[in-house]
């Protein structure tokens, strides 16, 4: 019987973390002007970038029980015992569905153990919580403590995200278009932050997209723990550049330890557009767990 840690393609996991685990990433499903997608499996961001550029008509939704059901259940006829990090209930429901999936396969495999924690967490945020239980269990850690650090990792885990235009956030119903009209005509660039529900909420405006790199920089070292010790999740859309530059910030200002760096997929791009960037960091360390990590 072995043990699997598991998540979902909105952690925006890298293709190298992927391969070098052999890490099964269930796809959230997106639809293409009436076409279905599946986000790191049928569709990758320079595709879906290309896509949203061209102004055609996309739509997200969170993987459905029976998706669940699906990619549960050969674990579940292995014998195996499962650990699923999933998206964020403020954001998606992909916890419930999740949970409606285990359910329904406990009644042909009661004996089937599997752990679903939905990780508040958005993009490689969670991301990062799956590479450092990874990494744990490969040196050596127990399930037990995997498990412990997953709800610790995800507890403390924080999100420091910025956007370039406010086209997207109106077109997806978080912005009124007196906001996204006055906002464009200010440069004003929203700092968006996931609040202890999971929530994705505009904590700070700024105007400028550099004073906005600025300021997310600013947060992670105002709000970040331990820097030093720390690998930073980094992720953007179509920015490298600037994400480039926020990571030369990070590394001059507080010596970061590493970066675990990502692509934006569409569970997040299909809202925000491709111009966005963010820092994932943790608000606290342990070096109960941290002396597992490489």
């Amino acid at each position: 019987m072995a043990f699997r840690i598991i998540t979902d393609s909105a952690s925006d996991v890298p293709p190298s973390l992927i391969e070098e685990y052999d890490l099964h990433v269930i796809p959230t499903p997106v639809t293409i002007d009436g076409t279905d997608y599946f986000d790191g499996k049928t569709i990758f961001p320079d595709e879906f970038y290309e896509i949203q550029a061209q102004g055609k008509d996309i739509k997200t939704y969170h993987v459905s029980q029976f998706m669940f059901q699906e990619n549960f259940e050969p674990y579940a006829k292995a014998g195996d015992e499962v650990l699923y990090i999933c998206f964020s209930t403020g954001i998606a429901g992909t916890f419930q569905a999740a949970n409606l999936a285990k359910e329904a396969i406990l009644e042909d495999y009661p004996d089937f153990k599997i752990t679903i924690i939905d990780s508040k967490c958005a993009s490689i945020g969670f991301g990062l919580v799956v590479s450092k239980l990874l990494q744990m269990q490969k040196n050596g850690a127990d399930k037990d403590l995997i498990i412990e650090a997953a709800e610790f990792y995800c507890k403390h885990m924080k999100h420091a995200v910025v956007v370039r235009t406010l086209d997207y956030l109106y077109k997806g119903g978080r912005l009124t278009r007196t906001s996204a009209v006055a906002g464009t005509v200010l440069d004003i660039k929203p700092i968006i932050e996931l609040d202890e529900d999971g929530a994705l909420n505009a904590t700070e405006k700024v105007r400028g997209w550099n004073k906005a790199i600025r300021r997310l920089v600013d947060i992670v070292k105002e709000k970040g723990n331990d820097l030093d010790k720390q690998v930073l999740g980094c992720v953007y859309g179509t920015e490298k550049e600037s994400m480039e530059k926020a990571k030369q910030m990070l590394k001059d200002e507080c010596n970061v330890k590493g970066f675990l760096d990502s692509r934006i997929g569409c569970a997040i791009g299909a809202h925000t557009g491709p111009g966005i960037i963010a820092v994932m960091y943790l608000d606290q360390v342990n070096e109960k767990y941290d002396k597992y990590l490489d």
